[in-house]
């Protein structure tokens, strides 16, 4: 599925990426481990057509990243740490607008949108704004993002680096399932070990050289897994938070005070 073949990266007189080469197959979870600067983020970038390499090639389900970079990148989703959302718009609103840059037909949208946000565990918040909900949901719409076109492979960089413990679980949690559903390739880029080994391969980088890539055995997967989620399974995602939803909000306030004081109410919850 992926193919990198002794990457080189120099920016100038530095040497960020030092004749990497991996190789992951179809329908694997991999934890791509490493600490800050490894070059993670680098090789990521060229991998996903957005960053040229200096030497070497990149082959995504077959395709040349390098001599044939658009095509390449139609077979890629990406999921950022903070997902680019337009935070006025609805959930709802936000992932029609997705499948239309994505190339849904008309005909599939609406079971594209009911399959995405039944999966990432948003389908209540569908009619709400996204810039009222909490860092967790609009991760989950993230997520929603990525596999919308259901793309050969998906890479998501540090996912969960700004959640807290348990919402971290629970968003990594419906990651997996999603994109073993789907049989999908799912890269996840961390610094974070006990995140990398929740999947099926680690490949560790530092200092711009891979230093291993290793095929996680069953055993060893489940014990891992059952480390991290507990018993986390997809019934027990939590619900959203408890909100006042914006229909049942008061149409009218008498006085300054008390319109004041509703907000406030409204924002702290909302967060």
């Amino acid at each position: 599925m992926i193919e990198v073949k002794n990457l080189v990266k120099r920016y100038g007189n530095h040497l960020a990426l030092d004749n990497v080469s991996f190789t992951i197959q179809k329908g694997e979870v991999v934890g791509f481990l490493g600490p800050n600067g490894a070059g993670k983020s680098t090789t990521m970038n060229i991998i996903t057509g957005y960053l040229s390499s200096t030497e070497g090639d990149v082959l995504v389900d077959g395709v040349s990243v390098l001599e044939q970079p658009e095509k390449a990148k139609q077979k890629i989703g990406y999921l950022p740490e903070l997902p680019p959302l337009y935070t006025d718009m609805t959930v709802n609103e936000y992932l029609s607008f997705v499948c239309d840059l994505k190339g849904v037909p008309a005909k599939q949208k609406e079971e594209t949108l009911a399959r995405v946000t039944k999966q990432a565990r948003i389908s209540d918040v569908r009619k709400r704004l996204i810039r009222n909900l909490s860092k967790g949901y609009k991760q989950r719409v993230g997520i929603a993002r990525a596999f919308v076109a259901k793309p050969k492979v998906i890479f998501a960089d540090e996912p969960t680096g700004n959640l807290d413990s348990t919402t971290s679980r629970q968003v990594l949690y419906s990651m997996l399932e999603m994109a073993k559903s789907y049989g999908i390739t799912f890269v996840m880029v961390t610094h974070e070990k006990e995140l990398a080994y929740c999947g099926d391969r680690i490949v560790t980088i530092k200092d711009g050289r891979v230093l291993d890539n290793v095929l996680l055995g069953e055993d060893e997967k489940a014990e891992n897994r059952r480390r991290l989620f507990g018993d986390v399974t997809s019934g027990d995602i939590a619900e959203p938070e408890t909100t006042v939803p914006e229909e049942k909000k008061p149409a009218a306030r008498q006085a300054k005070a008390v319109a004041a004081a509703v907000a406030e109410k409204v924002n702290q919850e909302s967060m």
